[in-house]
């Protein structure tokens, strides 16, 4: 009761310090829900009060099925439709990269939905968070996690932008994610008309996942594993990584096999902003699920809260059934195939350390206040423009007790008039499957190294 009398007061001081909008008194903890957001909705009643997943799905769904039939809301009907015609009106509840897709995007639309505040979590992430309320801590240095009881959200009442944005970084995914197929897709360039769609495959391994009380002090100090492997276009067939982001350490670990000389080469300066092999300079190592990797090359500001029309409930943007043609249009997703809805987010502003470089020095993160996913971001180049806009669509997901998690990402580059479109299982016929246990040989530490990718590279 009393880290949970914690959590409420530290809460109620980050409202007063942080968000935009007029904090309300008397904070209590029927005030909160368990991963620290408000509860209530807001005064319009636009945005309802949280219920929680555990009434978001009804029975029948099993891997295999298309998880927006079985979501309690399916059929709720839109609200609106903003574009190129009416955006101005809705200014106040859109971001400034959403402003810019109207402006600059011909035929960008958004579906209005009604709010739903179904993103829950296993009662131990619950537990863990309500410990972290006076137990996590940010290394001396800032731009990492010291000390948190995993899984659990670190700071539920975050006092920084790095704060939050670490929060993002742990959001509960369970133990792996695994997408058995996938295309990784770049628009084509203005002119043309050929799509970059690159077939591949790709798990991911976070330990600290795994359902306990894990003091992270205690573990291997791992933020994540990846692997990937590219099935088409011949020019990647053939090659994969092994990817290593440890919690305390710049960059990243990487390992690459080349077919064409038939080893695998370390790859020190594969992180950051360095352009993704095969993409045309479109995607950056540190762009997809938004932001990936290590956070010591930007200051983080936190801005505070705002109510915002977020990608939200998007269920059609994990449609595997779906014809890829019918989705990825030439200059955007199908709008039929994004829902949005509106949400409160918390808002970061990122900018480039002194004596740090990065090919955007600005940028903006949205975060959501129910799950902690990030769900939009804004790049900024070197004069000040904007440059790119990223948006995520959350889901809860049944794997994962209600969970919400946000792994498919479209990135609009405004400069070239081209996106990418990643993460997802568009046209392939075999959803994304979320791993609540690390039972999977996949999701063990040796799957990662060197040795285990050249072997299975080299069959």
């Amino acid at each position: 009761m009393k880290k949970l009398s914690a959590l409420v007061a530290v809460m109620a001081l980050s409202s007063v310090a942080h968000s935009e909008q007029p904090a309300k008194a008397g904070v209590s903890a029927s005030d909160l829900t368990p991963m620290g957001a408000v509860k209530a909705g807001n005064a319009s009643g636009e945005i309802p009060v949280w219920e929680g997943a555990a009434k978001a799905f009804v029975p029948g769904w099993q891997y295999g099925k298309f998880r927006g039939d079985y979501w309690k809301y399916k059929d709720d009907k839109k609200i609106t439709t903003i574009d190129a015609s009416n955006y101005e009106k809705y200014a106040d509840k859109l971001s400034p990269g959403q402003l810019e897709l109207f402006k600059q995007i011909k035929g960008y639309s958004m579906e209005i939905y009604p709010s739903r505040r179904t993103c829950d979590a296993p009662s131990i992430v619950k537990e863990n968070t309500e410990k972290n309320a006076s137990f996590a801590k940010m290394s001396s240095e800032g731009w990492y996690l010291a000390e948190a009881y995993l899984p659990g959200v670190p700071f539920p009442a975050p006092k920084t932008g790095a704060e939050v944005m670490t929060n993002g970084k742990y959001r509960y995914q369970g133990v792996g994610v695994e997408f058995p197929k996938t295309f990784t897709t770049v628009s084509p360039r203005k002119g043309t008309s050929e799509f970059i769609k690159v077939d591949a495959y790709m798990v991911s391994y976070t330990p600290w996942g795994v359902k306990s009380a894990n003091q992270l002090s205690k573990l291997p100090p791992v933020e994540f594993y990846a692997n990937f492997g590219y099935n088409a276009p011949p020019a990647l067939a053939g090659m994969a990584l092994n990817m290593t982001t440890r919690v305390n350490q710049p960059g990243s670990e990487v390992f690459y096999y080349f077919p064409g000389q038939r080893r695998v080469r370390r790859m020190p300066s594969y992180s950051y902003d360095s352009p993704q092999i095969g993409f045309e300079n479109q995607y950056t190592m540190d762009e997809p699920t938004m932001f990936w990797g290590a956070m010591d090359r930007f200051e983080w500001k936190l801005v505070g809260k705002k109510e915002l029309f977020i990608p939200y409930n998007s269920f059609g943007a994990y449609d595997f059934n779906a014809k890829f043609e019918d989705v990825a249009k030439k200059d955007y997703m199908n709008p039929s195939h994004r829902r949005y809805e509106l949400q409160r987010v918390w808002v970061v502003e990122a900018t480039v350390k002194s004596g740090m470089r990065h090919a955007a020095p600005k940028r903006t993160y949205y975060l959501d206040e129910d799950s902690w996913n990030y769900v939009m971001a804004e790049d900024y180049d070197s004069q000040g423009k904007m440059w790119k806009v990223r948006e995520s669509y959350v889901i809860p997901v049944a794997e994962l007790e209600g969970a919400c998690h946000s792994p498919v990402l479209m990135q609009y580059n405004l400069a070239d008039g081209r996106y990418v479109l990643d993460m997802h299982a568009i046209g392939t016929g075999v959803d994304i499957k979320w791993h609540s246990d690390d039972k999977d040989h996949r999701l063990k530490p040796n799957f990662y190294t060197s040795e285990s990718l050249r072997s299975r590279s080299e069959r």
